[in-house]
């Protein structure tokens, strides 16, 4: 709003990709009988031990480093009190500190509304256990699933000041944290399911003012767009009540999606609230610098960067690289398939059109079995690249590869789908429909060229899409003297 400036910090939590909790041996899984994958660890029974779950370690560690943190040599959990119902032990296991938590100092690079490129900084990465989830039944009371309780989350939080400073902003930080996330491994990304929360941080202040504002922190977000609507209302809500010169009070509230507005849920605590101390059952962490060089190694190439070696090195779009790095396991596909062979350019537009089509109409993924392999497309786009093949072909051999699999070329001769670009025939095709389309075809001798692909079209129904269009498009110029 005019005469206000916006400013969100992010704190994201992401349940991380184990099989088990992060202090015990409970089993993560989405759903279930509610209190079935339960144990006196994640219950908080007394006489119960934690052992802590090394794979949720090295996927945070892994996070840090995508993030560009630094990871502390030594790091400690922490004990951060708090009385409600989903937390059985009333304390959660955290992390606390500048220079604790598993990794710190960190950044992140969005695109901004206008096309530049921003740098949001990372205050912390670490890592906790989850709570339980409360389910509220109206007159009944409320029911408790512990499930979810000790299931290993990781918190991302960045820094303040807060480098966000628009509602557009807001939801691109979180879909490139997403991305990076899903494509490391460490998170599914499935903010339906809960595996994915974000609870942005919102205060307004007057345009100019060297002051933050007091912040809201919302809750229940389960969409990028949810984000997007919570901190556009949350800007708008602040701002009218500062320009009636009432006061923010610092709270956290919740998200109505069916009325798009927030309420108030509770006061928000501070930190001395938490009574952060270290936890006398969980022993130092000692990160060594051959373990921290070990998980770099297993990174992947991160999706910015790939984006980049398309643009410059393989003659991409910006939009095409875009398009073939939303997900990591089709991106790869895209490289099998350019190392098989094939052109960039070609295999981009191949697997952007009918692959992505048959992929869709059959209900399958790229690492389904039976889906064609990186050598048979490359094969595909080698035929289409050196004439053998039309575009219209190409779409028949695409769908025998899904539903028969084979060689391309041999589906080729077998369907008699070889492209003709022979001069005598393609005269011939071309003369004939002239003859027979009298009417457009003296629009484009008279200098409506636009009819000029309805007769291509003409030819190409005549001979069933074998006829070269470039060739055909050439020889009715040729024969209407353009």
């Amino acid at each position: 709003m005019d005469g206000y400036e916006l400013s969100v910090g992010m704190e994201v939590h992401a349940e991380l990709l184990t099989e088990t909790k992060m202090f015990c041996r409970c089993r993560v899984d989405f759903g279930g009988e509610p209190n079935s994958r339960v144990c006196p660890v994640c219950l908080g029974l007394p006489g119960a031990l934690p052992v802590p779950n090394k794979r949720a370690i090295e996927l945070v560690v892994k996070t840090a480093l995508a993030l560009n943190c630094t990871v502390p040599k030594n790091s400690i959990f922490h004990r951060k009190n708090y009385f409600y119902p989903d937390i059985p032990k009333g304390y959660q296991t955290s992390q606390y500190g500048d220079t604790n938590p598993l990794g710190y100092n960190g950044h992140l690079e969005i695109t901004t509304e206008i096309g530049g490129a921003k740098r949001i900084k990372i205050r912390r990465v670490h890592l906790e256990e989850d709570t339980g989830k409360l389910t509220h039944l109206g007159q009944e009371g409320s029911g408790i699933d512990f499930n979810r309780a000790g299931v290993p989350l990781m918190e991302i939080v960045t820094e303040f000041p807060p480098d966000i400073s628009s509602v557009e902003e807001s939801k691109e930080y979180l879909v490139r944290l997403r991305e990076i996330l899903v494509w490391i491994g460490a998170c599914d990304g499935k903010m339906e399911q809960g595996s994915l929360r974000c609870e942005p941080n919102i205060s307004v202040r007057p345009t100019g003012s060297d002051n933050y504002g007091t912040k809201t922190e919302v809750k229940n977000l389960n969409s990028f767009k949810s984000v997007q609507l919570a901190v556009d209302r949350e800007f708008s809500r602040q701002s009218q009540e500062l320009s009636k010169a009432h006061s923010i009070r610092q709270e956290t509230r919740g998200w109505d999606e069916s009325k798009l507005d927030t309420y108030v849920m509770r006061s928000k605590e501070t930190e001395a609230d938490y009574r952060y101390f270290p936890c006398p059952d969980l022993a130092p962490m000692v990160l060594t610098e051959e373990f921290v060089q070990e998980l770099r190694e297993e990174l992947p190439v991160l999706p910015d960067a790939r984006r980049r070696h398309y643009v410059k090195h393989l003659g991409l779009s910006t939009q095409e690289a875009f398009a073939l790095t939303q997900d990591r396991a089709w991106s790869d596909f895209f490289e099998q398939v350019c190392r098989a062979g094939a052109e960039p350019k070609t295999a981009c537009n191949l697997l952007n059109s009918e692959f992505a089509k048959n992929l869709h109409i059959r209900d399958l993924t790229v690492t389904d079995p039976g889906v064609p392999t990186p050598r048979q497309i490359a094969a595909l786009a080698q035929l289409i690249d050196s004439g053998t093949l039309s575009s219209k072909g190409a779409k028949t051999v695409m769908v025998e590869l899904f539903e028969r699999g084979g060689e391309p070329m041999d589906i080729v001769d077998r369907l008699n789908l070889t492209q003709v670009s022979d001069a005598s025939f393609l005269i011939e095709a071309v003369k004939s429909a002239l003859v027979q389309n009298p009417g457009p075809a003296k629009q484009v001798a008279d200098g409506d060229e636009k009819v000029i692909g309805f007769l291509v079209g003409q030819v190409m129904k005549a001979t069933q899409g074998r006829a070269n269009p470039s060739l055909v498009h050439e020889e009715l110029r040729r024969q209407l003297n353009l």
